[in-house]
């Protein structure tokens, strides 16, 4: 773990699945350790986890893996450690370290029976190495499930991804609807129309009630190619038209990150 200075500014990134979601986090955290010389914590907090891929960075264990270890054991860690001494150590050995991004994967919960305590634990310990960092970001599952079960309890700014589809836009709206009736702290909520093309504007903000702001994000043709090939976007350059995007629109709505 690598540790940042001042009041952490967590971003957290949510939409339907296929919206582009893990390639908009990973764009972010890398604009964001660029930019800022930060490194910056990255949580892939969808099951189907595959922002260590678009990261370059090869997952290592997962907090889903850590519970179900704990689970196996009965709930009893080793002799001479606590419950919470052993999952702070096993979180601290899963976390991977990329340049200037560290990873830590949740995984699934595959077992049955009640986790809420591992999970409190697990929770508690996560917003103690997360407080470590100048930046966070979470990167979220597709669909509303993230906020019924409160992965993302607090956060500067939401992203929530989309297309111009009908599903895809009743899906954030849904997602806003619910942060608010679930009273979660976020700053502000940001719909991101994604692919757009080159020339395409992203529409009004009356289109979209619920949201503080709406940016575009336009279609990247050397992000389609490496979806076939490597999923690493490491060496994009920074020039793509998304990347571009993306580091306009998190410029944009970091500027409010307490020093």
């Amino acid at each position: 773990m690598r540790g940042g200075e001042g009041l952490t500014f967590t971003i957290a990134v949510a939409g339907k699945g296929g919206v582009g979601k893990s390639t908009f986090a990973a764009l972010a955290v890398r604009h964001l350790h660029e930019k800022t010389g930060s490194v910056v914590l990255a949580v892939d907090a969808d099951p189907n986890s595959n922002l260590g891929a678009k990261l370059g960075i090869e997952p290592g264990k997962t907090v889903g893996g850590i519970r179900e270890e704990l689970m196996s054991l009965g709930e009893e860690p080793p002799k001479g450690m606590s419950k919470q001494e052993f999952l702070d150590y096993q979180i601290r050995l899963a976390l991977k370290e990329g340049n200037g991004v560290d990873l830590i994967t949740m995984g699934r919960q595959e077992g049955p029976g009640c986790y809420c305590f591992v999970n409190n634990v697990l929770r508690q310990i996560i917003d103690s190495i997360s407080s470590k960092y100048d930046y966070v970001l979470i990167d979220n599952e597709a669909g509303m499930e993230h906020l019924s079960r409160r992965t993302t309890r607090s956060s500067n700014v939401m992203f929530v991804l989309c297309d111009k589809s009908k599903s895809s836009i009743e899906a954030a709206k849904r997602i806003a609807v619910l942060a608010k009736e679930m009273n979660l702290s976020i700053g502000r909520k940001i719909i991101v129309f994604n692919m757009l093309d080159r020339n395409g504007d992203a529409p009004s903000a009356d289109t979209v009630p619920g949201f503080d702001g709406v940016h575009a994000l336009h279609k990247s043709e050397a992000i389609q190619a490496k979806m076939q090939e490597d999923e690493s976007l490491v060496n994009l350059s920074r020039e793509d038209p998304a990347f571009r995007d993306v580091a306009r629109i998190v410029d944009i709505e970091s500027r409010s990150k307490p020093s």
